[in-house]
């Protein structure tokens, strides 16, 4: 029980950090998203990607050094079975549902922190849409009964698993697979810096360059953490428990399915035997907000200004709580923690996330200049315009 508090002692502070740093550097992934489609501003996209390259640099290195091993982490993000349903649905959905909600999970943790009770409602919502897709049977009625029988198993092709070493290692029938995993890591990570940095103009916002660095940096540390010796000797004390924690295992930052798990830790009364790494990143995220939002002189009541604005925030909600599940992560527990494991699943996620978010924003700003259109009209220019599908299917004039 020690090892337990001593490390989840270690993921609040990290928590906290993340909380604070996020906060005070506006780090968004929804506002990067929106920043690109509506104005052409890679920024803060970059700083997202700046994260996932912290994160795939460090993870690499650690796994190399043999300091962790993410194989068997407790989000299986390089399982044999290419879930590419669940990947790209799941990602669409959220990306909708972040646009919807005004934020992905973490941002919604950030506004929390920082006074605005309309995210507090997209928390706990999106938290019952978690429990419902974890701990009922929906999740295997709606969706499993239809998605893995289609979703193939790359074992049965001789390959291990879904990461983007073992796959080509698999093709190239490379035997040296240690150094190649360090190789392809090393050069993914320095391709993104490269895209990142090849301008010169991102260094000069130091707020998305600290953003992106805290991000990536924390996700490292958390696998770290939880993968390392501590990790494991704190993963082989619950083994032997007469009634085991829940939600032990290696592990990063992820924010979905922990919103699920702090509705259970609330109903339980707060008992500390609910109190998971995922409660305690989110609850520690939330105090880091909170603190920056005060120290600043930021922090402001917020409520919705109207039904219309309930309606779209629920709907959000719900959506981020499926679809966050469903592609087993949000933008940070799959753009940030399952890209640093280099699983092609969540390269499929993270594309579909933004793919979700950006036809979302559109049709949006569609419908709000022509008024009269109708959905499918603002559907199809929305597409045209991300070179989805062909200009001459264009029904509205291009903005």
């Amino acid at each position: 029980m020690e090892i337990s508090v001593l490390l989840l002692s270690y993921i609040s502070i990290l928590g906290f950090i993340l909380g604070f740093v996020v906060c005070k550097t506006n780090f968004c992934t929804m506002g990067a998203v929106s920043d690109w489609v509506n104005i052409g501003d890679l920024s803060r996209f970059k700083s997202w990607m700046f994260a996932a390259a912290i994160a795939i640099i460090g993870v690499t290195v650690f796994e190399f050094m043999s300091y962790i091993d993410l194989d068997d982490s407790r989000i299986p993000y390089r399982n044999s079975v290419f879930l590419w349903p669940r990947y790209i649905l799941g990602g669409i959905m959220f990306g909708i549902g972040m646009t919807y909600a005004s934020g992905c999970g973490n941002k919604v943790l950030i506004r929390v922190g920082g006074g605005n009770l309309k995210s507090i409602v997209v928390l706990l919502v999106a938290g019952l849409m978690a429990y419902i897709m974890t701990r009922t049977d929906f999740y295997g009625i709606i969706f499993h009964s239809w998605m893995n029988p289609i979703s193939p198993d790359l074992a049965k092709f001789g390959i291990d698993d879904q990461s983007l070493p073992t796959i080509l290692s698999s093709i190239t029938t490379s035997s040296n697979t240690v150094y190649y995993k360090l190789l392809i890591g090393l050069l993914t990570g320095l391709t993104f810096l490269y895209y990142i940095f090849r301008s010169g103009s991102f260094i000069k916002n130091i707020d998305n360059m600290i953003g992106g660095f805290v991000v990536g940096s924390v996700v490292v540390l958390a696998w770290y953490l939880t993968g390392s010796s501590l990790g494991a000797e704190w993963i082989e004390t619950n083994n032997f428990l007469d009634t085991p924690l829940p939600g032990v295992g290696v592990q990063s930052f992820t924010f979905i399915n922990p919103m699920g798990e702090n509705i259970i830790y609330l109903s339980n009364a707060a008992d500390t035997y609910y109190l998971t790494f995922g409660v305690a990143a989110l609850l520690s995220v939330i105090l880091g907000s909170f603190v920056y939002s005060v120290m600043s002189k930021n922090f402001r009541i917020e409520w919705f200004q109207s039904k219309e604005d309930l309606k779209r925030h629920l709907i959000g909600a719900i959506l981020i709580g499926i679809g966050g599940v469903l592609s087993l992560g949000c933008t940070i527990g799959q753009g940030v923690s399952g890209i640093s494991t280099l699983a092609l699943g969540s390269f499929v996620t993270l594309i579909s996330i933004i793919i979700g978010a950006a036809i979302a924003m559109k049709i949006e700003y569609y419908n709000a200049v022509y008024e009269d259109c109708s959905f499918f009209d603002s559907l199809r220019s929305s597409l045209a315009d991300l070179n989805l599908i062909p200009n001459k299917f264009r029904v509205l004039e291009k903005l």
